[in-house]
């Protein structure tokens, strides 16, 4: 069993059970504990897999009360560290939730080499004195505002992610879309295909990948409808692409909707909640974000038009 008193961000400590002995510590620590082999080769490499505060080899046969040390430990990503907003919902010994604001992006780019999450994050890090190295789970635009996942070392990160990739992480977003939604709840399925290598935006065509999207009208006003979106499978754009096609384009998105004469500077769109297992100890987690102030304004308008 993992040993909770013992752990740390990047230090896993976990006890042999007897169900365990008699097999080698590689088997362990890739069936039962879920360590991938390209972290495996790295941690071999930089001997850093210990039994009973000894150097461990893979092959070596474990006993029950053996005490396996895993230490994960990396150098940081060198981000600038910088005093930006970084609203945390929730956060353990692997993960960071924060609840993104709008109008910034997560990781920096050549348009935006820095004031990003992660910029944000190296701060917080940096000043409670925690040497993690930041990897982000999912995505966000940097227009749409909501749960972001941070993961503080690669064991996390392989796990959260081979989560997201076999679509075992529920997320439900918050949308306010054009025009009025005359069924209470409904599902798009239809794929969603990029036409060209360069093109940012993504259409509905049957040469595309499989999309799925489940939708449930939360509210109705004159001319526009509040709903709460589920993504059943993660493609780019999905929730812009689905609505947008069934007529229904997301307020303040120029790009699949209107430029001109838009009530809010961005997609109304937020990352609303996430239902997941904790990467390592598999408890249940569910996280909520608040709506940020400008779709609050914007449903507030709604109401009123």
């Amino acid at each position: 069993m993992l040993l909770k008193d013992k752990e740390t961000e990047t230090i896993m400590v976990y006890e042999v059970e007897q169900e365990d002995e008699g097999q080698p510590i590689k088997q362990v620590l890739k069936k039962k504990l879920d360590f991938s082999s390209r972290l495996l080769t790295k941690l071999k490499k930089e001997k850093k897999v210990f039994i009973n505060n000894s150097y461990a080899k893979y092959h070596e046969i474990l006993r029950e009360k053996d005490i396996i040390k895993i230490d994960m430990e990396e150098e940081d990503n060198q981000f600038i560290p910088q005093d930006i907003q970084f609203n945390i919902v929730y956060e353990d010994v692997d993960l960071i939730l924060i609840n993104k604001q709008p109008g910034i992006v997560s990781h920096p780019t050549k348009s935006h080499s820095d004031y990003t999450i992660a910029n944000a994050a190296a701060y917080y890090l940096q000043k409670n004195k925690k040497k993690c190295r930041i990897r982000f789970v999912n995505r966000l635009d940097m227009d749409t505002s909501g749960l972001l996942i941070i993961a503080k070392n690669p064991y996390t990160h392989h796990v959260m992610s081979q989560m997201m990739l076999k679509d075992k992480i529920q997320k439900k977003y918050i949308t306010f879309v054009e025009g009025i939604v005359n069924k209470d709840e409904g599902i798009i399925e239809e794929p969603i295909y990029r036409p060209t290598d360069d093109s940012i935006k993504r259409i509905v065509d049957k040469r595309g990948q499989y999309s799925l999207t489940k939708y449930r009208v939360i509210n109705r006003y004159k001319t526009a409808t509040k709903l709460e979106v589920e993504l059943l499978t993660g493609r780019t754009h999905q929730i812009r692409v689905h609505l947008s096609h069934i007529g229904h384009r997301i307020i303040g998105d120029t790009l699949y909707g209107k430029s001109e004469d838009q009530p809010i500077d961005r997609q109304a769109l937020h990352a609303a909640y996430l239902k997941f297992y904790q990467p390592r100890h598999k408890n249940q987690l569910e996280v909520t974000a608040d709506l940020p102030t400008d779709l609050i304004d914007l449903e507030d308008l709604l109401k009123i038009k």
